[in-house]
């Protein structure tokens, strides 16, 4: 495992993108167990990604302008659900609101469906993986071990995000026209970010 590997997996990891918007999200409004929680969940939707790329999915995903489309589009509809649940659903945003074992199970069902539906991650392993794997026998057993890498990498990176984001909830939420715009401002980062996806080209 190489040094440039684990820079550029580190940067790749850290820009903001959907999960990084869960991860924050899911902190700032339910503390720091849903933080983690969350974190845990968007790492579990990369493990489709790494089933694909080492099994020769992702390859065929690429090749196939069908599969990488109906990937991409149901990655924006639900992008563009995200941004409308959290801008009509204030109860998100209540500070002492109760995260019981339902509210747990939507954390983690929708942190893995972020990535799971994203197409990215999938190109990324495909373009980006074999750059770092050597031919021969133990070509699958690397990229197996890189990705694992990749998704520890994600856990801790995203972890810190969600802690992060509780420790300033109690100052957010002491201003009610701030906690208007902060659901606002999440609502239009999705619908952002499903623009972005919607262009997004093989």
């Amino acid at each position: 495992m190489s040094p440039e590997f684990l820079l550029t997996t580190l940067i790749v990891v850290a820009t903001p993108g959907a999960g990084v918007l869960y991860t924050l999200a899911a902190g700032v409004t339910r503390g720091p167990r849903a933080g983690l929680i969350a974190a845990a969940a968007c790492t579990l939707g990369i493990v489709p990604h790494v089933i694909a790329a080492v099994t020769g999915l992702a390859a065929i995903m690429h090749a196939s302008a069908v599969a990488f489309s109906v990937i991409k589009w149901l990655g924006v509809l639900y992008l563009l659900y995200l941004a409308w649940k959290t801008f009509r659903d204030t109860s998100m945003f209540e500070v002492d609101a109760a995260a019981g074992p339902m509210s747990v199970r939507r954390v983690v069902v929708t942190g893995v469906l972020v990535n799971t539906l994203n197409p990215k991650l999938t190109i990324f392993f495909l373009a980006f993986l074999p750059q770092f794997v050597g031919p021969g026998d133990g070509a699958v057993r690397s990229m197996v071990w890189l990705s694992l890498v990749f998704m520890a990498v994600t856990l801790v990176v995203f972890s810190a995000y969600g802690v992060f984001a509780a420790a300033v909830r109690r100052k957010v939420f002491r201003r009610p026209a701030f906690v208007a715009w902060l659901r606002r401002s999440f609502a239009a980062t999705y619908v952002v970010l499903a623009g972005r996806l919607a262009v997004q080209t093989r």
